[in-house]
């Protein structure tokens, strides 16, 4: 009663709906009965019960034949459907080795689901992948006010980016800076090309391996190279060679912090924890 308006039908519809719930978790019953809107008060209001559903006067149509579904088409339709979800989510945890958490976020929607999933059949290491479309990719579609389906950077280029990281050509602090390039550039991409003209009009090539090379980002792994760097720190720093060899191992990352600052970050990180280690401890 009283549901004059499509506005207090939505509210009537809302509050109903939520006193059912409440009343069924709380032991209660739902019995038939006519009910006012109170629309000053946004609730729902019992005025009188019904004993059957007869006193309601329900009865057939005659002009609506029956409806008949056949089972076939059923199926049909339940072979077609598309993975749901929930049993994306699961498969996720289950196969891929993810948390609930990255599963729940990465189903969190069909467009988010799908970029990870083109990503990740070229990756091996899964949890690299969520980690990166729920963190950089994410956090740049959030600032940008930018949907999915809308991400400059195609996962393609994600997928290329990511197996620079798992081959040991750059590191992951590197691979920000790639990602940032191919964010900013890669919106104002010409067509049927893969370069566009920066501010200085200077061509860029946007594959991540053209990033890398164009900006010397490769990631240093040449043992004798990083020895060196090594010995020229220790030969620099003896006071603090003398509080790591006396027990003081927090010092250690302070020839890595000096390491990386040489290396301008490039130093392949187990390679130079290893020579480090070995030296100091000589």
């Amino acid at each position: 009663k009283n549901l004059n308006s499509f506005k207090f039908l939505q509210q009537a519809i809302e509050y109903e709906a939520q006193w059912q719930i409440d009343t069924l978790e709380s032991g209660g019953k739902i019995q038939q009965a006519t009910v006012l809107f109170d629309a000053d008060k946004v609730e729902t209001r019992a005025m009188r019960s019904k004993e059957d559903a007869h006193d309601y006067r329900y009865f057939p149509d005659p002009d609506l034949l029956p409806l008949i579904i056949d089972q076939a088409w059923i199926e049909q339709l339940r072979a077609t459907m598309p993975e749901l979800p929930q049993s994306k989510k699961a498969r996720y945890v289950a196969d891929l080795g993810l948390s609930v958490y990255d599963a729940s976020t990465l189903t969190s929607s069909r467009g988010i689901s799908e970029y990870f999933e083109t990503v990740a059949k070229d990756i091996s290491d899964k949890k690299l992948v969520a980690n990166w479309v729920i963190g950089e990719v994410s956090a740049a579609l959030n600032d940008a006010s930018l949907s999915i389906e809308e991400c400059p950077v195609s996962p393609r280029h994600l997928a290329l980016l990511l197996s620079r990281v798992l081959d040991q050509t750059i590191t992951t602090k590197s691979a920000k800076v790639v990602f940032e390039v191919m964010w900013e550039h890669l919106p104002r991409i010409v067509a049927g090309t893969l370069t566009v003209t920066t501010q200085d009009q200077s061509t860029i090539a946007f594959e991540p391996n053209a990033i890398i090379k164009e900006r010397g980002l490769q990631q240093v792994s040449d043992t004798g190279v990083i020895e060196k760097m090594v010995d020229e720190i220790i030969a620099a720093n003896p006071a603090q060679v003398v509080e790591y060899r006396s027990g003081k191992e927090k010092v250690f990352g302070f020839f890595v912090g000096l390491a990386m600052k040489a290396s301008k970050g490039k130093a392949n990180p187990a390679q130079l924890n290893d020579i480090l280690k070995r030296k100091l401890a000589a």
